[in-house]
């Protein structure tokens, strides 16, 4: 909101840099004192003239290169660098005779409440000192050399700024794949889940690892965890047809090697989909057990509240799509204690660089004996701190 008591038109006055306020089509709207006496015409010779007609002549290719910024930012409704101009100034003390002087031109767009461009803020910042450094000797070619190297400067420094528009941009759709995609679970009718995912340093905040819980029709609980190869918006699309196929064959079909099979078939299908590993697990609470079937992922880690921790290794078979020819999926079954956690996981958790996969699971198994019987919410959190910073990594944490 505008500070009240702010004479904002005085400011503009005031100001040492020549500006001037255009509309959308480039006429003249003000001028303030510093533009006056650069070119040395009043307001009233300014107002309501085409910024072209009213501007002193310069080289046509500096005049080219002005009107493409302000076009620039008529299209784009981002603020713009001109390439530097040269206006001459003639001397107070002595009519007649110019002193050559260097001008770097700034649009800058002011927007109405609908987002379009109504003024364009048009200022020129002096850079005499800056071409002509090196004294009165400087040859032409070499100050040419400097215009052109500050032109070249300014530009990059838009791009650099247009850059990171288009990344904060990206952030924000990866930010709502996120949300569209890895919601928070069901509710668990005997049960308590969290989820916690992360993703890795320098990526966007969706890449390819997902989970899902589901409480199924038959009073079952489903959970699965699943990771496609590579990262970005690209494998996040990949990830999101996956979990949401894995999540509607395992509502229909008999457990979860065959729910694998279907997802399997359909990831033949799918662009960048093959090679990518996935869990499925059953609950069935009122039997105390759970079914799981592995597609190439690491094992689930079951801890029972005395502190043992079990890995569900007995039913892997290679990734998506590995195998030249599709066969059905291995699957397997254990038995679990009230209040044992089921811990579900993508790789990002376990491996490190240069180090035995071995060596992260006995990580994990040493964590959940020590910690397993704490809070689901809290086991969560210390649990996606153990993850490596360079590899997006999923959790889910259940109580059974």
């Amino acid at each position: 909101m505008r500070e009240p008591g702010i004479d904002y038109h005085a400011i503009f006055e005031a100001s040492p840099s020549a500006m001037l306020v255009l509309n959308s089509v480039l006429v003249i709207l003000d001028a303030n004192r510093s533009y006056q006496n650069l070119v040395a015409r009043n307001r009233d010779e300014l107002i309501g003239q085409y910024v072209f007609d009213a501007f002193p002549q310069n080289d046509e290719s500096e005049m080219a290169d002005l009107k493409a910024s302000l076009r620039r930012v008529l299209e784009s409704h981002n603020q713009d660098v001109a390439g530097p101009i040269r206006h001459d100034l003639e001397e107070p003390d002595r009519p007649g005779v110019f002193v050559e002087r260097y001008w770097s031109p700034i649009n800058a767009p002011v927007l109405d409440s609908d987002g379009q461009v109504a003024l364009i803020v048009h200022r020129l910042e002096e850079i005499t000192d800056l071409v002509r450094a090196g004294g009165p000797d400087v040859d032409h070619r070499r100050r040419q050399m400097k215009l052109e190297l500050y032109a070249r400067s300014r530009e990059l420094q838009q791009v650099n700024e247009r850059l990171r528009q288009t990344n904060a941009r990206e952030r924000q759709i990866a930010l709502a794949l996120q949300d569209s995609m890895l919601p928070a679970p069901q509710a668990l009718a005997h049960h308590r889940a969290a989820v916690r995912y992360r993703p890795a340093v320098h990526a966007l905040n969706v890449c390819g690892d997902w989970y899902d819980v589901t409480q199924l029709p038959n009073g079952k609980y489903a959970v699965a965890v699943g990771d496609v190869v590579g990262h970005g918006l690209a494998a996040a699309g990949v990830m999101g047809q996956l979990r949401s196929a894995l999540s509607a064959a395992i509502r229909v079909v008999g457990g979860p090697a065959s729910a694998l099979d279907g997802l399997d078939m359909y990831a033949r299908s799918v662009d960048g989909a093959l090679s990518t590993t996935a869990v499925q697990t059953v609950i069935a609470w009122a039997d105390h057990r759970i079914t799981y079937s592995s597609a190439g992922h690491p094992p689930p880690a079951l801890a029972d509240p005395d502190g043992t921790v079990r890995f569900l290794d007995q039913a892997t078979d290679p990734p998506l799509g590995a195998s030249m020819e599709h066969t059905p999926r291995p699957q397997a079954s254990i038995t679990y204690a009230d209040g044992a956690t089921l811990v579900l996981y993508t790789d990002g958790l376990i491996e490190r660089r240069g180090e035995d996969i071995d060596q992260g699971l006995q990580r994990l198994a040493d964590h959940l004996a020590r910690h397993g019987n704490g809070e689901v919410e809290a086991l969560a959190d210390a649990l996606i701190d153990l993850s490596y910073a360079t590899d997006d990594t999923a959790v889910v944490v259940v109580r059974l």
